[in-house]
């Protein structure tokens, strides 16, 4: 009985680990195209023969648009990173987890992001409101803030305010004792 509980728990803890770095992947894909989109757009236009005229409302409709197509290659990010924890050893896998969530300068990343996406989605609407149609204005806000979040999180590691440094505990490092 307690051996069935034993794999019990080795599958729960398995399945954990995959979710969380599952997530982390697709979340990853996510910030990519969210910083990429807006640019890449931007150069589309003004690099066109005959030369369309660029406004707002276009651009922010390409950059959540980007983050929607973003997130077909964020499902395939995630179907990679899935296929990538299944292939591997449950200790492999325990490590990665353990080494993401102890990643400072990764977090710090993320949450910079977040807060560019929450800042930008209010900012966009008040200050294009009859520039760009709603959808456009809250979601391409939120692109844009990602993708600004991030490159804020550069310059202030490049500037030096870099992330602290977590040491990872040992008794998460250390193998579970075999009973």
């Amino acid at each position: 009985m307690a051996d069935s509980a034993q794999t019990s728990n080795l599958e729960q803890a398995r399945a954990a680990d995959t979710n969380y770095l599952t997530r982390r992947s697709m979340t990853k894909g996510y910030e990519l195209f969210s910083l990429l989109t807006p640019p890449l757009y931007t150069a589309y236009v003004l690099l066109r023969k005959p030369k369309g005229h660029f406004n707002v409302n276009r651009l922010l409709r390409a950059t959540w648009l980007g983050g929607a197509t973003g997130t077909s290659c964020i499902a395939a990010g995630g179907a990679f990173g899935y296929a990538r924890a299944v292939s591997t050893s449950p200790e492999t896998l325990r490590h990665r987890r353990v080494q993401a969530m102890y990643d400072a300068d990764a977090m710090r990343t993320d949450d910079h992001a977040t807060i560019g996406a929450l800042l930008f989605a209010l900012l966009a609407p008040a200050t294009f409101w009859k520039r760009a149609t709603t959808i456009h204005l809250i979601f391409g806000g939120a692109g844009l803030g990602t993708g600004v979040g991030m490159i804020t999180h550069w310059v202030r590691h490049v500037t030096g305010d870099p992330a602290p440094h977590n040491p990872i505990p040992e008794a998460l490092l250390a193998p579970p004792p075999k009973n």
